[in-house]
C-alpha cells in the first residue's frame, strides 16, 4: 500500500495549486456526482454524497453548480447519460496503469486519455492486458487530528480492514473489495467522520524504476488525474520515498 500512500500525500499537499489552476470545482463536482450515482440525491441518506457536498460549500462552490452535479449523478439532466468505464494502459517502460472515468462523452475521454499515454511515450492497451496484475481494495481515510490511531486500528479491524496506516495527516484505511462497506459503515457508527471512501485499484506487485525514468510515469500519473472525466488512476509504480521526494520538488 505504501506507493499509494506517497502518491496520496503529494495530491493533498497539491490540494491548493489545483485550486488555483481552477480544477478543484471540476473535482468536487465529479465527487457528487460519483456520490449520487452510487447513494441516491439525498444528502441526508447518503453519506458520502453529504460529505461531497460538504466540500463543495467549504470551497463556495455555487449552489447551480452543486445541484447540476447531483442532478448529473441521479439521471435527472436530460440529454445527459453518465458512463463509468475503465480503459488500461503502460506507461514508459512498461509500468502498467489503469484509468477509471465517468463521463457523458465516451469519444472526448477516450481522446483525453490517448492523448495524455502518447505524450508520454505510453500507449492504451487492450482490456484485461493490465487488470490481472491489480486486485480492487477499499480505501478510507479519516483526518488524523483529534482521532486516535489505535481505536480507529481496532475498529477497522473488527469489521474486516487488512490494513490501518499513519499516512500524515490522515489515518488511511484498506480493505478488502468485499468488506468495504461493512468497514465504512462500522467506521461511521463509530462516530468517525470518513475523508475520502473509494474503491482503488492495489498493484499485487510493484514495478521499480531508476528515478528519472520513473519520474516520466508520475507525470502521466498526475497528467491523467487532472482530466476532468478522470474518477481514479492507479499504477503498479513503486513510489519510493526518494521518487515522492523528487516529485514534490521537481512539481
Amino acid at each position: 500500500m505504501s506507493g499509494h500512500s506517497k502518491w496520496s500525500t503529494i495530491k493533498r499537499k497539491k490540494g491548493a495549486e489545483d485550486a488555483k489552476r481552477g480544477k478543484i470545482f471540476t473535482r468536487i463536482a465529479r465527487d457528487i456526482t460519483i456520490a449520487a450515482r452510487e447513494g441516491g440525491g439525498d444528502e441526508n441518506a447518503n453519506p458520502k454524497l453529504k460529505m461531497a457536498i460538504m466540500k463543495a460549500r467549504a470551497a463556495n462552490m455555487p449552489k447551480d453548480n452543486v445541484e447540476r452535479a447531483v442532478l448529473r449523478g441521479t439521471g435527472g439532466l436530460e440529454g445527459e447519460e453518465m458512463l463509468e468505464l475503465t480503459y488500461e494502459g503502460y506507461g514508459p517502460d512498461g509500468v502498467a496503469f489503469i484509468v477509471d472515468i465517468l463521463t457523458d462523452n465516451k469519444n472526448r475521454a477516450l481522446a483525453e486519455i490517448k492523448h495524455a499515454f502518447n505524450k508520454a511515450g505510453g500507449s492504451l492497451a487492450a482490456s484485461g492486458s493490465v487488470t490481472w496484475q491489480f486486485e480492487r481494495k477499499g480505501y478510507i481515510t479519516i483526518d488524523a487530528e483529534g482521532n486516535d490511531f489505535d481505536e480507529v486500528f481496532m475498529v477497522a479491524a473488527d469489521a474486516g480492514a487488512d490494513d490501518v496506516v499513519n499516512d500524515e495527516d490522515v489515518i488511511a484505511v484498506y480493505t478488502p473489495r468485499e468488506m468495504f462497506g461493512a468497514v465504512e459503515k462500522a467506521l461511521e457508527e463509530a462516530g468517525y467522520e470518513i475523508s475520502e471512501a473509494e474503491l482503488r485499484w492495489e498493484a499485487t506487485n510493484e514495478t521499480d524504476l531508476p528515478i528519472d525514468k520513473a519520474m516520466q510515469n508520475m507525470r502521466l500519473l498526475e497528467r491523467l488525474e487532472e482530466l476532468d472525466d478522470v474518477q481514479s488512476v492507479s499504477s503498479n509504480l513503486m513510489i519510493t520515498e526518494d521518487l515522492a521526494a523528487a516529485f514534490e520538488t521537481a512539481s
